[in-house]
């Protein structure tokens, strides 16, 4: 039986870190902790830690940018995006891409339970995805090397 790649190894390859944001402050501030951070997208969480949105730098490129809006005075909850889409950590490696390529997101938040646990972007689904092949090809040409005796 083949093992099955799920987010929580991807999770357990880069890291659970998640950079968070409250909805009050200014997309200024998302911009700023975004770049610090080296992070495409923050969620957004309440006062009690409940994921509630989610902003990502395209959000406030189109939606305050490009409107000439002020980063400064707009605030995090006016421009996030509210209907959130999550992963759960056991679900597969290929459930996870399909969801990000059928709704075009790039950043999916990971929960176990009600609990925010990691998220995953699209270009650590791919990295991971070409890890596991690469590992696969590096375990197929030992094996061919094995059973010829070293001639190859």
């Amino acid at each position: 039986m083949q093992n099955v790649n799920t987010v929580k190894d991807i999770l357990d390859s880069k890291g659970r870190e998640v950079w968070s944001i409250a909805p009050s402050k200014s997309v200024l501030e998302a911009v700023e902790f975004m770049v610090e951070k080296s992070v495409g997208a923050l969620t957004v969480v309440d006062g009690d830690k409940h994921l509630v949105g989610i902003i990502s730098e395209r959000d406030a490129a189109r939606k305050v940018l490009m409107k000439e809006a002020s980063p400064r005075e707009t605030r995090v909850e006016d421009i996030m995006t509210r209907e959130v889409f999550t992963v759960n950590e056991s679900a597969s490696v290929d459930r996870c891409l399909a969801q990000m390529a059928g709704r075009k997101i790039r950043h999916l938040p990971v929960m176990n339970e009600d609990a925010l646990v990691g998220i995953v972007a699209a270009v650590d689904v791919f990295k991971y995805i070409i890890r596991d092949q690469l590992t696969t090809i590096e375990e197929l040409e030992n094996y061919v090397k094995d059973e010829t005796g070293g001639s190859g």
